[in-house]
């Protein structure tokens, strides 16, 4: 793809308006990135307040200077997912405006090319590729890569679970650790499973759904069977890995919230040789009994001066879900006087 773009005066009294024109070389690409009815289109004109008309291979953007160049940002960075093979939706076209608007002043954001191009982190396996859809998930995903032990905190639809699954999904697949360990404390702080009914994978099957649905997304559904069968997925209740030591394997707690401080400890220090762990909850969502202390609130004001551990927290702003989910999180942040947590990498 080619652009060039030339910044045009508007009468005196009215702001400076930029007109970028961006001519595409594949008519094919071209249609999927517009969408039916250029409703693509559309959709970013909406979020950045620019006007952006088609014509062939080639769209005009008008606006003010830096709305018309966080457009043309986005749209290079979804024409490039396109000539990659990804399928244009709603959430994509949602995620690459959000890490445009983040580039003009998100300093942590390593992805943004001195050339103005946007380059977002990704996880890939054979059965699919998941791209960052916020510099956050940016954040996230380059945290994955690099340390052992990493928190991913915020509210609901921010991806956090999912990212970590599919991050030890295209670990699993490339032969980088042995097996995945997937763990979840039970809604009830004391774990007591005893009482439902079924083998262990069926007693906390019902809080794990979150997991497994990553890990369908991920991985043929046929082969989630055969390591789950073989133990190369394992589900491991959180107050049965006691005395475990978990080399060679990608280890997952979500909704750690709801974990004890004596819990989380205990769970931190299974991490085995070439062992990587990753730690998400959301401290708002607390469902342990009452003047019960959470452990994930008290892991992170120990640990976050401890060198190789990171932590990434999420906003109402990383929400990848229905745009409603990202306007009920504030609403009820707003409610309580929870402040959202700010949008930061530590580490």
């Amino acid at each position: 793809m080619t652009a060039s773009s030339e910044l045009k005066n508007t009468p005196s009294g009215a702001s400076d308006m930029a007109h970028i024109v961006l001519t595409f070389d594949d008519n094919k690409f071209a249609g999927a990135l517009y969408g039916p009815f250029d409703e693509n289109l559309a959709r970013i004109e909406q979020k950045l307040g620019v006007d952006i008309h088609s014509k062939g291979n080639q769209i005009a953007i008008k606006g003010e200077p830096v709305a018309a160049e966080q457009a043309r940002r986005t749209l290079d960075y979804l024409y490039a997912l396109v000539q990659g093979g990804t399928e244009l939706n709603t959430a994509e076209v949602d995620g690459a405006v959000r890490l445009s608007l983040a580039a003009e002043d998100q300093l942590s954001l390593p992805t943004l090319e001195s050339r103005g191009k946007l380059a977002a982190a990704q996880i890939s396996t054979r059965k699919r590729t998941v791209y960052a859809r916020s510099a956050n998930q940016d954040a996230y995903m380059r945290a994955l890569e690099r340390s052992e032990l990493v928190f991913g905190i915020g509210p609901a639809g921010t991806g956090k679970t999912f990212l970590a699954v599919a991050y030890a999904a295209m670990l699993l697949e490339r032969g980088m650790v042995d097996r995945i360990v997937l763990s979840r404390p039970a809604v009830e702080a004391g774990e007591r499973l005893g009482f439902l009914p079924g083998d262990m994978r069926e007693k906390v099957d019902p809080y794990l759904r979150p997991l497994y649905d990553a890990l369908y997304d991920m991985i043929p559904a046929d082969k989630v069977e055969r390591a789950l069968a073989a133990d190369v997925i394992e589900v491991a209740p959180l107050a049965f890995m006691r005395g475990r030591t978990l080399g060679n394997a990608v280890v997952i707690l979500d909704e750690a919230q709801n974990t004890t401080p004596m819990q989380m400890k205990m769970f931190l220090t299974r991490l085995g040789e070439n062992g990587r762990m990753i730690v998400t909850g959301d401290p708002s969502q607390i469902d342990l009994p009452p003047n019960t202390k959470s452990g994930l609130i008290e892991a992170l004001r120990i640990l976050k001066d401890v060198p190789g551990i990171v932590t990434v927290r999420f906003n109402e702003k990383d929400v990848v879900r229905h745009p409603l989910v990202a306007a009920i999180v504030e609403a009820y942040d707003r409610s309580s006087g929870t402040p959202a947590p700010r949008p930061e990498e530590d580490g």
